[in-house]
């Protein structure tokens, strides 16, 4: 029989020790009554970007869904399963949120993935191909730019994709409707890795910028 990881142990018990002891009351309190974020936060799976630490967040405050590449599909009730779709329709319809982020990050596996699509076992495999078809031609049409270095391509497509799928989510009828109204807002961030740097998608130019701090 496998052993539970030795870490994942560890590091529960320093939580029990620490950030748990320190804010026990807010814990009790979120398991009575429950959560109620404002913020939900769509990013990637990738170990290195959590949007908790990122923004260093509470329990409780922000509603948080990842996938490959942090991409969102077009509104699509089929009758399938869409576990992003039913992730923003819970945020939005159980939750109430009322501000929507959609946060990308540098050095993105999944971006590097559809701009080099040679033969690999994320190619061969048999979801992750699928999922980012969603770019559609976009892979191709950043690719094909010779005069950008292959790290700009990256860079470039990775935001790219971040308005691709505030597009999408636009196309989900009560996250249009809600918008129109004023009652939510929807955002792009950039995270860079690297450096820590977070830059946001300016609502009228599309253009990444970073914030003064």
């Amino acid at each position: 029989m496998h052993r539970f990881p030795d870490y994942l142990l560890k590091g529960h018990a320093n939580f029990i020790a620490g950030r748990y002891t320190r804010e026990k009351e807010r814990y009790r309190d979120l398991a009575t009554i429950g959560q109620s974020p404002t913020t939900m936060i769509i990013a990637c799976c990738d170990s290195r970007a959590a949007p908790e630490m990122i923004f260093d967040s509470a329990p409780g405050e922000l509603f948080v869904l990842r996938n490959v590449a942090n991409l969102v599909p077009t509104y699509q009730p089929d009758g399938g399963q869409h576990g992003t779709s039913a992730g923003i329709e819970f945020a939005v319809k159980g939750l109430g949120i009322s501000n929507i982020v959609i946060m990308g990050h540098g050095r993105c596996g999944g971006i590097s993935a559809a701009l080099n699509p040679a033969p690999s076992p994320l190619h061969s495999g048999d979801f992750i191909g699928k999922w980012m078809s969603m770019l559609g031609g976009l892979p191709d049409q950043v690719g094909q730019n010779d005069l950008m270095t292959a790290s700009e391509r990256q860079t470039a497509l990775e935001r790219i994709s971040i308005r691709n799928s505030i597009n999408n989510l636009r196309t989900f009828p009560y996250v249009a409707e809600l918008e129109a109204e004023g009652k939510m807002a929807v955002h792009g961030a950039w995270f860079d890795i690297s450096s820590g740097e977070l830059w946001i998608m300016d609502s009228e130019s599309g253009d990444f910028v970073r914030p003064e701090l």
